[in-house]
């Protein structure tokens, strides 16, 4: 399938129909999600019924929008008018909402067509998408290996080339990492730059929704599409969305990239040494392109996995408390006492990754442990951010691995603390708030894909994607 600005580029030109752009993308998800199951929900009927509408704009000299007829996939946790919403989650099976996320929204506006939506980690919560409740998605290049997560749906839809573009969210990495395991770009951007509005919230200070994309300009052409001011998400920033489709051209020449030590092996052990080799070979070709490049700690970072896994779970009891029987939630009517109820309606909905988390988080949040855990969790994101803001004093860019490994069979981090480790890279970014791009680069062990990270300061997208397409340039043949 072609990219999705070739896309809309044929559609608005009356070349290619978005109908017909549709059927090819629904062929390929006929043939291949029975291997992958990228996804819980396909809406063939008003995803048709969509590209009828742009292709009639097309016919009266109408501008459908920036995406007009690219097919696009969202991860199921984005609400969706009429259609099924579920969060990979029992307690939420069949359940429409009725509203569109204002993402949704702004993706209808610049005529894109809603495809269906990706399986996830139940809520949100994992590293591999084998937490669903409607079982795992497979990674389109082995699928004997995961596709990483929490959004791995979304990124095996891509990977397998189901839809040019889909969406997913990122609380701790689950975005960028799927898209380093899958072969993408994945793209988190500034907190508060795209609306949460009509996100399900699984941690509200962290998630963020963006982006994946089989390339940068891509990548970046969803980012516009979506981002900007929106009133009913009180953290929106009100500030004009970042010129990244100008950046793309600009090359390295004059760009100060920081190599985070921390993340190269120095700090934090399980790093696989082809992924580190790749990530020198990345901060080589910026180098070669112009970019000024050192190395740079960021020492608080090795302390990101612990402070995130105090605050994203004790976000998740607050949120998820909400999924009763009653407020929301499939209820189950055993007991005699609405206690029961509830007590039974959790039990039954909620999965294992998903209870731990509840309870990690409510432990935090007790009388007598607050201040110890969550309120000392929250001290050292202040010291994270800190620690960013004084590197990005000297670097327009920082540069990491986006994963420790690559793609890793079923099962085979069953452990929660070595499934969480998968994030090590990741976190710190949404802990400070800060975008960041996953770019492909290489591969490593297995002949499987690498992912590298370009980091920037709030709003710094633009100097993101400038890097990020010097290094989709550069990347070695054979990168996905």
């Amino acid at each position: 399938m072609d990219s999705a600005l070739k896309i809309a580029v044929a559609v608005r030109s009356g070349a290619r129909s978005a109908a017909d752009v549709l059927a090819e993308s629904l062929a390929v998800v006929t043939t291949e999600d029975d291997r992958i199951h990228a996804f819980n929900t396909v809406a063939t009927e008003q995803a048709y019924e969509a590209a009828a509408a742009v292709d009639s704009a097309v016919a009266q000299g109408r501008d459908p929008g920036i995406l007009a007829g690219v097919p696009v996939a969202l991860k199921d946790n984005m609400c969706t008018n009429g259609l099924e919403t579920t969060c990979s989650s029992r307690i939420l099976d069949g359940w429409k909402p009725p509203y569109d996320a204002t993402s949704v929204e702004r993706l209808r506006e610049a005529g894109a067509i809603i495809v269906g939506k990706t399986n996830m980690d139940e809520f949100a919560m994992g590293s591999s998408t084998e937490n669903s409740a409607f079982g795992a998605t497979r990674n389109p290049l082995d699928t004997e290996r995961v596709p990483g997560g929490s959004s791995g749906g979304s990124a095996a839809a891509v990977a397998a080339g189901m839809v040019p573009l889909s969406f997913g969210s990122d609380t701790g990495g689950s975005i960028r990492q799927p898209a380093a395991l899958c072969g993408t770009v994945g793209f988190k951007p500034t907190y508060g730059a795209i609306s949460r509005y009509g996100l399900i919230a699984f941690a509200s200070s962290l998630d963020q929704i963006g982006p994946f994309a089989t390339t940068v300009e891509d990548a970046a052409a969803a980012f516009v599409a979506i981002a900007g001011h929106d009133p009913r998400d009180s953290t929106s920033i009100p500030a004009a969305v970042p010129d990244v489709m100008a950046a793309l051209g600009r090359g390295a020449q004059g760009l100060r990239v920081g190599v985070i030590s921390e993340l190269m092996g120095q700090a934090i052990e399980g790093f696989e040494p082809e992924v580190l080799a790749q990530t020198r070979a990345a901060a080589d070709a910026l180098a070669d392109a112009g970019a000024t490049v050192e190395e740079v700690s960021i020492p608080s970072t090795i302390y990101g996995l612990s402070a995130y896994y105090l605050i994203a779970p004790a976000e998740a009891s607050s949120n998820l408390a909400r999924y009763d029987g009653v407020r929301y939630g499939n209820r189950v009517t055993e007991g005699l006492t609405t206690a029961d109820m509830m007590i039974a309606t959790r039990t039954a909905g909620f999965g294992p990754e998903v209870k731990r988390r509840i309870m990690l988080g409510t432990y935090a949040l007790s009388a007598g442990y607050y201040d110890a855990f969550y309120g000392k969790a929250q001290r050292v994101r202040t010291l994270i951010l800190n620690d960013f803001n004084a590197a990005y004093e000297r670097f327009d860019v920082l540069l990491s691995p986006t994963s420790p490994c690559v793609a890793f069979p079923f099962g085979a981090k069953a452990d929660p603390l070595a499934m969480y480790l998968n994030d090590v890279c990741t976190i710190p970014s949404n802990l400070a708030g800060h975008p960041a791009i996953s770019v492909p680069f290489g591969t490593g062990a297995h002949d499987l894909p690498v992912g590298v990270q370009l980091l920037g300061p709030i709003l710094g997208e633009a100097a993101i994607f400038q890097a990020a397409a010097v290094l989709e340039t550069a990347a070695p043949k054979g990168s996905a």
